[in-house]
């Protein structure tokens, strides 16, 4: 994610600036060689695939904001964040793909960087393998996985993290719910948040949020990035040439690419892209089967859905979007997804086969509907009731939500089934839809879908 974060602010300001500015930024990127005597690569397809990886580096970070942002002890130098931007042959599109740092993997054989001892192949969490064997092996591994052929190599930091977003004036996001990490130091209530480089670094390092862990930080990550693109393409540092020269030879102090991926490719993506906007791009996770998945000797791995990986892969391989382009729709985002709320509907009236039509009416919007509607205890309900354990009150304002002019009512005791006693006033079910814009069996989330409303 912050390598995504770099790569896109650079990429879209070398649109507007001269070969001459970006040749003197070219010395200051660390080169490295992760393609080196590499055989049996997969077939080159259309467009260009870049390896991002974000690692722990933070020699920039002054001891002040390491205590801010909990960033003290010795950095492993290790990969927590690894993904692959696909930049369409057309330039007219932008695929991101995140793969789990705690993803089963199986190394090809290798030379350990630090030991030099010669390995044959076998299983590791994906992250581990930078730690074995650096970029190439990296490399490497990510391509067996998924045969993609990597055309460049980008690495960043906590430093460049940092200075990037806090070049574009920082990325605003926005949460239902309060958001609290002991390990990094979040702490966000529920609200609309411009995010500075710090906190910004604190909210996509954030795993202990929910239960979700790595899985839902990349999900929060995804929406970040599709927000930094939003702020970069609209801010106006991007088209200052030498205001952004000074602050982008900051960033790219902690980079390193490989030695291909210089001056001439950022000014033929940059002017490529020089349309690219948040709907031109699109973030999603390779989906996975198993989130406990327990090898001897690594310990509890993602395991990946073959079949479902497989699909994101070739789609990448054959240079094509992720998922169908789709319009914008007019539903309401509400904090839950209504597929995860199961509702219990009762008619309040004396009007034959309310319920049902209540019921069906809720079932195709998508609740959970137990399509078993029951006359209620009274029959003189004129206002629509949403009745509900308080320990599920953000499932009844998701759900009175699509019930407009309804009442909560909130029962102690009542449990997860969420009850609706139709009442007179009742004329339609309004769409609502999950604030989190996942969709299709991918979740895939384009960049224009995740903007504050």
């Amino acid at each position: 994610m912050r390598a995504v974060t770099t790569l896109s602010v650079v990429v879209l300001a070398s649109a507007g600036i001269g070969h001459a500015v970006l040749s003197s930024l070219d010395a200051d990127i660390d080169r490295v060689d992760p393609f080196r005597d590499m055989k049996n690569r997969p077939e080159a397809g259309d467009g260009t695939n870049i390896l991002l990886v974000g690692t722990d580096g933070r020699d920039g970070i002054g001891e002040e904001e390491r205590e801010k942002y909990r960033l003290g002890g010795t950095p492993c130098h290790c990969t927590d964040t690894i993904m692959i931007v696909h930049i369409s042959e057309d330039r007219e599109r932008a695929s991101v793909v995140g793969l789990p740092r705690d993803s089963y993997a199986e190394t090809p054989p290798h030379t350990d960087r630090v030991s030099g001892e010669e390995h044959e192949g076998h299983p590791v969490k994906l992250n581990a393998a930078y730690a074995e064997g650096g970029p190439q092996l990296t490399v490497r591994t990510v391509e067996k996985m998924t045969r993609v052929k990597i055309d460049h190599y980008l690495e960043v930091d906590f430093t460049s993290f940092m200075k990037t977003v806090d070049v574009v004036g920082g990325v605003e996001i926005c949460t239902d719910e309060p958001l609290k990490d002991s390990h990094t130091g979040l702490d966000l209530p529920a609200g609309r948040h411009t995010l500075g480089g710090g906190q910004a670094l604190q909210y996509v390092r954030a795993r202990h949020v929910d239960g979700a862990a790595d899985l839902g930080r990349m999900k929060r990550q995804q929406h970040f990035m599709a927000a930094l693109v939003d702020r970069a393409t609209s801010s106006g540092i991007l088209l200052n040439p030498m205001k952004f020269r000074d602050v982008t030879r900051a960033v790219l102090g902690s980079v390193r690419a490989d030695k291909g991926f210089g001056t001439g490719e950022l000014l033929d993506l940059g002017r490529a892209m020089r349309d690219f906007s948040p709907s031109s791009s699109e973030f999603t996770t390779v989906p996975v089967e198993e989130a406990g998945h327990d090898v001897k000797g690594v310990g509890s791995t993602l395991k990946w859905d073959a079949e479902k990986a497989e699909r994101i892969f070739e789609a990448l391989r054959r240079d094509r979007p992720l998922t169908e382009h789709r319009p914008r729709d007019a539903a309401l985002r509400v904090p839950v997804d209504p597929r995860q709320i199961r509702v219990q509907v009762e008619n309040g009236t004396r009007t034959t086969g309310l319920g049902r039509r209540v019921d069906a009416a809720l079932a195709s919007t998508g609740f959970r509907t137990t399509r078993a509607p029951v006359n209620a205890a009274e029959h003189d309900v004129r206002r629509t009731i949403v009745a509900y354990d308080p320990r599920w009150d953000r499932s009844a304002k998701s759900l009175a939500a699509a019930l407009p002019g309804s009442e909560l009512r909130a029962v102690k005791g009542q449990g997860a089934t969420l009850k609706v006693i139709a009442g007179a006033d009742f004329e339609k079910v309004r769409k609502v839809r999950a604030a989190d814009p996942g969709q299709g069996e991918f979740g895939v989330v384009r960049g224009d879908e995740v903007g504050c409303s």
